[in-house]
């Protein structure tokens, strides 16, 4: 049966680092493989092959990241020495390294994710391959552009991950999402068998934490519609596509940048939510229409004032026209003595709030917003204004 032993070949250079190598022998044959991983003589323990970590030393991390590299190249070797006993008996040192070699050629996270943003965005799946493709270049960045191999995959690297996130001051939620998909995409890896499961998302946070309340009473809204902003025709218009979406219960912003004028008929808005391709049905207001009425008729097929010429990058437009206007909304939260960051988002949150403060049932509003479970619209009711809580405690103590 093969064999493999772990070598150290030092530098022909004083005080430079010298390179791990793999030897492998089979039948009297011996062939070597290089490594990437560098040590300096010091570093290495040549009547353990292992090696030596001197914990003092600011290196220590990164020799205990060598240290488990090669016992996965290990372990790679031994998994192929035995599916090559059990399907050949006349395998070669040369079919090792072959094996050994074609192993490591694409499997790796990098090249998993950027499958995985391919296959979404064949599939339609425009935003969801997005996400992906943020995550990606957060997880490069963090990686300095090294790819790493599947089988290299550990709690430490992901942990490690994490907290380089926490440094460069990232909310602990979207840590979460980012860890959440790299763990999608390593486990798919895992069950097409590109690599054995070492659970390296065991020690990092992939919860969801609640979020700052992101509601506003309708005394607000009242207070954002009323304002007088003739004068200010960049707020104006934010304020109109704010009041807009809660008028068109919350609707998102995606969602109402894509309706076309085919969509208005016989007084009612009827569209598909670009989220989940279910479809809604909304009566279009007199209220509405007097805000539509405000701006020059959109020469496109599109029924708002939002992507307004044809043939452009439709998706890029409306991207930048959202973040626009929710950099006009923050003046308007200032003007009106809003607290909590004003943004498009918002005027969603509020409407399911305010329907849930009147009364209206769960089922209702899930239904209202689009929602497949009523689970999703359960998370965007999970904290009630704290007034009403008081009012509620007020009531109660007054029985005592």
């Amino acid at each position: 049966m093969a064999s493999i032993k772990v070598k150290y070949r030092p530098s022909s250079l004083a005080d430079r680092e010298g390179r791990v190598y793999y030897q492998v022998i089979h039948n009297r044959k011996t062939r070597h493989i290089l490594t990437d991983y560098h040590l300096f003589p010091s570093e290495w323990d040549e009547d353990r092959s292992d090696i030596r970590i001197p914990y003092e030393s600011g290196r220590a991390p990164h020799l205990t990241s060598l240290r488990g590299s090669i016992k996965r190249d290990i372990e790679r070797f031994a998994r192929i020495i035995r599916q090559l006993e059990d399907t050949t008996a006349a395998y070669t040192t040369e079919s090792i390294i072959e094996a050994f070699n074609n192993s490591i050629s694409d499997k790796t996270l990098l090249n998993e994710m950027e499958k995985a943003v391919g296959r979404l965005t064949r599939n339609g799946k425009t935003r969801t391959s997005q996400t992906y493709a943020t995550t990606l270049r957060s997880f490069r960045s963090y990686r300095q552009d090294k790819d790493i191999l599947l089988d290299c995959m550990s709690s430490e690297v992901m942990e490690g991950y994490q907290a380089w996130l926490q440094q460069n001051g990232v909310a602990k939620n979207t840590i979460s999402f980012y860890l959440r998909i790299l763990r999608a995409v390593y486990n798919r890896a895992v069950e097409e068998g590109l690599t054995e499961n070492r659970y390296p998302f065991r020690h990092v946070y992939t919860g969801v934490d609640k979020t700052v309340k992101r509601s506003l009473p309708l005394t607000m809204i009242k207070k954002i519609k009323n304002l007088d902003l003739s004068m200010k025709p960049e707020l104006d218009y934010a304020r109109d596509m704010f009041i807009l979406s809660f008028m068109l219960r919350g609707m998102s912003f995606i969602d109402m940048s894509y309706l076309k004028k085919t969509d208005l008929c016989n007084g009612h808005i009827t569209y598909r939510r670009r989220k989940t391709h279910q479809q809604l049905t909304i009566a279009w207001t007199a209220e509405m229409q007097r805000i539509l009425e405000k701006y020059p008729e959109n020469r496109s097929d599109y029924l708002l004032p939002i992507i307004r010429k044809p043939g452009t990058n439709e998706r890029y437009v409306f991207k930048n026209v959202g973040e626009r206007i929710n950099r006009r909304l923050k003046i308007i939260a200032d003007m009106v003595g809003i607290e909590i960051p004003l943004s498009m988002y918002v005027a969603r949150h509020s409407w399911a709030s305010i329907a849930k403060t009147k009364g209206v049932p769960l089922s209702v509003i899930s239904e209202g917003l689009g929602h497949e479970k009523e689970s999703t619209t359960r998370i965007y009711l999970s904290t009630l204004d704290s007034s009403v809580i008081d009012k509620a405690n007020d009531m109660i103590l007054k029985l005592l």
